[in-house]
């Protein structure tokens, strides 16, 4: 079934657009120290890498703030020119004045109304951000989050409803000021001088029924671009599960321009994998293709062997590296299905159904793995050096199905 989206605000961030009929947009975050210009470009360029069409960075304090147009320049070294993102928080209106080179070299500004100032001092503060993204021309972000929702606007709405002849739920009550601090914020921003189509809303929270709520009232409240993603989505299984969960409903909504999928990194793991999450999110929902799929069975009793595990994890890797490369050369190509299946249960007929596919042998069968190309057989592999025999059809059916870009 297709999924229509709901046309919203166009922003650029960039060179990337976000909102209107534009694609769905990626994007992460670093984890590095950002005053640590080395290491915050080099995980920038890998996220870029890793398909973020946008990458946020913190800019917390001074030595953050001075560091950004050195890492502006060090990612230009490493030929990435992926759109910056600033997060601010507290002391955003002072970091964007007093550092105008901070602010001219981000491509846009993450603001927390909640975060901003606080009783007198949070519209001078919130206006001060404002116009430094109209004097520099930058989109901003307006983004709430339930964890630092701007306390006076809770207890109104709270106390507000505590006299009313039928409260709601608090819980409701917080989904209510979560909408309104965003589009009250966008709508002091417009007035202070900021286009619309310079402005992006998002309202975070952790719970998914809670986030699906939220973005439902607040896509029927205005017109902006959103951004989409729970703060903290966890660990793991977990994290990826509750963003798969919560996004996909919204997804197939029509809500969302632009998603992050809010990982917390396992011990030395890679950043790069809520980006992968991101992609796979949207590709598996048939929104955008980003690589080739792989399709595997999980294994049974037939398949005691591990050599079709393997395989499909080395093809897996296999075409997400040389995706960058086929991207540059051949249109289409992300679209390619590839099976590697472990018995012959359901090996031929899946690997039929894909462009190309390969059925390996099962528990107790010939020692032999037909492989079929757009539901042809064509050939049987056998030996030691499927793995390699195969990544070379594959390279082979990529180079003669595709059509050459600039063809």
């Amino acid at each position: 079934m297709d999924i229509t989206r709901k046309q919203r605000g166009s922003v650029d961030v960039g060179g990337i657009r976000i909102g209107g009929d534009a694609p769905i947009v990626v994007q992460s975050m670093t984890n590095t120290d950002t005053a640590d210009a080395d290491a915050t470009a080099k995980q920038v360029a890998e996220l870029a890498a890793a398909g973020s069409e946008i990458v946020r960075i913190t800019v917390n304090n001074e030595d953050a703030a001075k560091q950004v147009p050195k890492i502006r320049e060090k990612l230009a070294d490493l030929g990435c020119d992926v759109p910056l993102v600033g997060d601010f928080h507290y002391n955003g209106h002072v970091l964007l004045t007093e550092y105008p080179k901070c602010a001219e070299t981000l491509d846009k500004y993450r603001i927390n109304p909640g975060n901003v100032g606080f009783k007198g001092k949070r519209d001078t503060q919130f206006a001060t951000m404002i116009e430094q993204a109209i004097h520099y021309d930058k989109p901003v972000r307006i983004g709430v989050n339930w964890g630092s929702l701007d306390a006076d606007l809770l207890a109104r709405l709270m106390d507000e409803n505590a006299g009313s002849k039928m409260p709601k739920d608090s819980r409701f009550i917080m989904h209510d000021a979560l909408v309104a601090s965003a589009v009250q914020s966008a709508e002091q921003a417009e007035a202070l001088g900021l286009g619309a189509d310079k402005i992006v809303l998002s309202c975070k929270v952790s719970q998914v029924q809670d986030l699906i709520a939220v973005y439902r009232n607040l896509a029927a409240r205005c017109d902006y671009a959103l951004h989409l993603g729970l703060t903290e989505a966890g660990l793991g299984s977990k994290g990826i599960v509750a963003s798969t969960a919560a996004l996909s409903v919204l997804l197939q909504e029509g809500i969302g321009d632009t998603i992050r999928i809010s990982l917390t990194p396992e011990p030395g793991g890679d950043r790069t994998r809520e980006v992968i999450v991101a992609q796979e999110i949207l590709q598996t929902m048939g929104i955008r293709s980003f690589v080739p799929q792989i399709i595997s069975c999980p294994g049974c009793g037939r398949t005691t062997s591990t050599v079709f595990q393997e395989l499909a994890d080395q093809i897996q890797g296999y075409v997400r590296a040389k995706m960058p490369e086929w991207a540059l050369r051949y249109d289409g190509v992300e679209e390619m299905q590839v099976a590697v299946m472990g018995c012959i249960v359901n090996g031929p007929g899946e690997s039929k159904h894909a462009n190309i596919g390969i059925s390996l042998p099962g528990t107790g069968e010939m020692p032999a793995a037909p492989v079929f190309i757009d539901g042809e057989k064509t050939e049987t592999l056998r030996g030691p050096n499927i793995a390699d025999e195969f990544k070379t059809i594959v390279d082979g059916y990529v180079d003669k199905t595709y059509r050459a870009k600039g063809a």
